[in-house]
């Protein structure tokens, strides 16, 4: 097993105004092995519960890529179903530590976003980008698919534009084609640009109503009380796959790229 898996980081941070800011990241293009989807999942739901938090800030480190998806390094090494159901269920806790916070979480996205970082930027409840913000669901070129993501994303943009993504798996989409399907609110030039707006947006958002904000997240995510099963299932459907020879030698192929 590649050191790369056991790389990365996942920080947080509460300022004095109630905005905690979660941030993760990776050497590879901050790519998402199993420990940091864990740490992921365990910050947004204990931050969720703390009463000094008003607001949630997600974002990655460094100013290219903001996630790759799931970590090559850590798929190629599942060698049965059990690791593999494992390792999507990551994607599903996170997803659903998302859904289940009682605070808003606003996503910042300053780079490309593959795969599950696709399913991260729809599992926000308020998501802003920088131009460079392209998006791609790569899942299917390596004999996967979106399963796991699949709702969030679908939720977010819709059947048929996640369908798009889905099934032209090799083709980036811009980050205004992002911003027309409702994955992201907004769409800036810059980082300085994208930041001055999130840090206007999470001020506000601090001194509004938490039990209000609370009730909104509650009315927003109505008709996801099934998603603890339902992405539990679909792990178990990526985790199958990953196992298939088809699968393996799409993952070394494009690992060789």
């Amino acid at each position: 097993m590649s050191e790369a898996i056991h790389q990365g980081y996942v920080h947080a941070d509460i300022q004095e105004n109630g905005v905690a800011v979660i941030e993760f990241g990776h050497p590879l293009s901050n790519s998402l092995p199993g420990k940091i989807l864990q740490l992921l999942a365990d910050k947004i739901t204990e931050l969720g519960k703390d009463n000094a938090v008003k607001v949630i800030l997600l974002r990655s480190g460094g100013e290219k890529a903001f996630c790759a998806g799931a970590s090559f390094d850590e798929l190629i090494s599942i060698n049965d179903l059990e690791t593999g159901h494992h390792f999507f269920s990551g994607f599903a806790k996170v997803i659903n530590a998302c859904r289940k916070a009682p605070k808003f979480i606003i996503g910042r996205v300053q780079g490309k976003a593959v795969g599950g970082g696709v399913g991260l930027a729809s599992a926000v409840d308020y998501c802003l980008a920088t131009k460079y913000a392209d998006v791609k669901l790569s899942e299917l070129a390596v004999g996967i698919g979106p399963f796991v993501v699949g709702p969030a994303v679908e939720r977010k943009i819709g059947l048929s534009a996640m369908s798009e993504l889905a099934i032209n798996a090799t083709e980036w989409r811009t980050a205004d084609w992002a911003k027309k399907k409702g994955l992201f609110t907004d769409v800036f030039d810059s980082e300085e640009e994208m930041d001055a707006e999130i840090d206007r947006l999470a001020n506000q958002l601090a001194k509004s109503n938490p039990e209000a904000m609370s009730m909104l997240k509650k009315v927003f995510w109505q008709g996801t009380e099934h998603w603890d099963d339902l992405l539990a299932e679909r792990a178990g459907m990526s985790g199958h796959l990953v196992l298939s020879d088809f699968t393996i030698n799409a993952i070394n192929a494009f690992k060789k790229k």
